[in-house]
């Protein structure tokens, strides 16, 4: 089995989605795993709800930090921070990194049904952008 990492800096969101759908998109081939470098220490509520949308329960996550996983062998460290916003974390036991930049969906404004707008969109971004990588693994 391989193992991913997805990293961020608050682990609430993005790389939350990711883990999840790391593991539920590449049925059981890979354990994933996510952490940030200024963990936020919850898991942001409208990701929870976007991904209960596609039936992946991720209520029981925890937001970590990287250092837990400093000493652990990776196939793949993907990074999803949005460069022009945020320091992602570096990771460099991995054998494979990648950085894929989505937007931060905590930085939505609005009310809860907009913000879930961009909740979905970027849990989809990510969905697709893992769908793609698959095949490839």
């Amino acid at each position: 089995m391989k193992r991913v990492l997805v990293l961020c800096t608050g682990n609430s969101c993005r790389s939350q989605m990711a883990e999840a759908l790391f593991e539920t998109l590449s049925e059981g081939a890979w354990k994933s795993d996510s952490a940030g470098s200024k963990p936020s220490g919850y898991v942001h509520p409208l990701a929870i709800r976007a991904m209960s949308e596609l039936g992946v329960d991720i209520s029981s996550n925890e937001s970590k930090h990287v250092d837990q996983f400093a000493d652990q062998p990776f196939d793949l460290v993907v990074t999803v921070c949005d460069n022009a916003k945020e320091a992602c974390p570096v990771f460099p036991g991995a054998k494979q990194t990648l950085h894929w930049p989505f937007d931060d969906p905590a930085d939505a404004t609005g009310d809860e049904e907009e913000k879930m707008l961009m909740f979905r969109r970027v849990r989809d971004e990510i969905k697709t952008k893992i769908l793609g990588y698959l095949p490839t693994a």
